[in-house]
């Protein structure tokens, strides 16, 4: 999770290098939480840029899938 856009930002180069080099341990894709694709906004409208808890959580939701037994 990091404020800036998911392109380009730190988060999608931490995701690629850990994807590429970890890809066979992994246990669940990367995901990445992000600022949205645009020009950073204004001040009074950060708030909607941001990634805040929702977001966070419906990425680990994508995440969760029932386990075979």
């Amino acid at each position: 999770m990091h404020e800036s856009g998911g392109f380009g930002g730190p988060g999608g180069e931490i995701a690629a290098r850990v994807s590429e080099r970890c890809f066979h341990h992994l246990e669940a894709p990367v995901l990445r939480v992000a600022g949205f694709d645009i020009p950073y906004p204004p001040p009074m409208l950060e708030k909607h840029h941001l990634p805040g808890v929702d977001r966070i959580l419906d990425a680990v939701a994508r995440l969760q899938w029932e386990a075979e037994n």
